[in-house]
């Protein structure tokens, strides 16, 4: 017997209660870019905009009503069926509220403290921190921590705002498709989040972690770690192939291994097609 279902947090209810020590769980992420490539003929460019839902493909011609079936078919029937049915939730505007903002703000550091700043309804960060988990088991949104070599101060820092598809990132940004491509600065922002997403999606899959990594003025983007295998991955759009952070991580936490991004070295491209997997 095969189950399938769009819910993460009703299946592992269903499974967790009634098939104990019966069942195999198989997690299937969002689409990537190669199968949103090999089924509709995606291009990277559309994949970082448009992000991995088969469902959308035929609307990206009218991008109005690609975000309107983005918040209505899939954003609002999650959080509403999937959160505020299966779970008990104080306040659904503050959920609500925080998934916003966490799109908005996705690939920057904020945290909690900062957020509740910017929310209209009140709360509290132990509040936001459960309301962020509740939507990383569904795959939403996540918060990945600052990576510090210690499992006990990875918790102590602002997190990290990533999106699992790009899509719902878009859907809250002011310039469209083309004009985004032609703004230098917010399209390198967005390559970001569509490789921070990818490494999410697989680390589900692959069971490795996802930091980033901050101090003073160095900055990696991403940290993936499994065992006691760790790799900084930095990405960085143009033609640089130095990267101080990138260098200074290697050299505090004695690291033989590490990818810079960028149109000289490991195009963002090529990344988007590549088991990591096979990095480790």
């Amino acid at each position: 017997m095969i189950l399938l279902g769009s819910s993460s947090l009703l299946i592992d209810q269903g499974l967790s209660e009634s098939l104990t020590g019966r069942f195999e769980l198989i997690k299937l992420p969002h689409w990537s870019y190669e199968e949103m490539h090999d089924a509709f003929g995606f291009t990277p460019e559309q994949y970082v905009y448009f992000g991995g839902y088969p469902g959308a493909v035929e609307l990206i011609g009218d991008q109005n009503r690609w975000k309107d079936y983005i918040r209505n078919s899939i954003i609002e029937p999650t959080i509403s069926r999937d959160i505020l049915q299966l779970t008990t939730i104080q306040k659904p505007a503050l959920l609500k509220n925080l998934f916003e903002l966490s799109c908005i703000y996705a690939g920057e550091i904020l945290s909690y403290t900062k957020i509740l700043g910017r929310l209209t309804d009140a709360g509290n960060t132990t509040t936001l921190a459960h309301y962020q988990n509740l939507l990383d088991q569904i795959w939403l949104i996540s918060g990945i921590q600052k990576f510090s070599g210690s499992k006990i101060k990875n918790r102590s820092f602002s997190p990290k705002w990533l999106v699992y598809n790009t899509s719902l990132s878009s859907v809250y940004e002011e310039l469209d498709f083309n004009r985004l491509i032609a703004t230098p600065e917010k399209w390198g922002r967005k390559i970001e989040q569509a490789i921070g997403a990818y490494l999410l999606n697989l680390s589900l899959v692959h069971n490795f972690k996802v930091f980033y990594w901050k101090e003073l003025n160095d900055e990696v983007d991403f940290i993936i770690q499994k065992g006691n295998s760790i790799i900084p991955v930095e990405v960085k759009i143009g033609k640089n192939t130095f990267h101080r952070g990138l260098n200074n991580f290697a050299k505090k936490f004695k690291i033989n291994k590490s990818i810079l991004i960028s149109d000289e070295t490991f195009k963002w491209q090529e990344f988007l097609k590549t088991d990591v997997s096979e990095l480790f």
